[in-house]
């Protein structure tokens, strides 16, 4: 999909050398790849506290490997 977009150029740049591309796209393409996984990211840690934890599951877990 071609797009045109005003980018910041020093920030650009400052991305392009950091990441050691070669290109302008690949530098925004990695860049918006790490912006997905970090928001993703956050996503999960927003779980913390929500999800019941049974305190047996340990042991139930190696329990039941041993049944195969």
């Amino acid at each position: 999909m071609a797009t045109n977009l005003a980018l910041d150029d020093r920030l650009v740049n400052k991305a392009l050398r950091l990441g050691g591309h070669r290109t302008k796209k690949a530098t925004v393409t990695e860049a918006l790849q790490e912006y997905i996984q970090r928001r993703q990211q956050l996503g999960i840690l927003e779980l913390f506290g929500k999800i019941d934890f049974h305190p047996d599951f340990d042991r139930d877990y190696k329990r039941a490997r041993h049944r195969r």
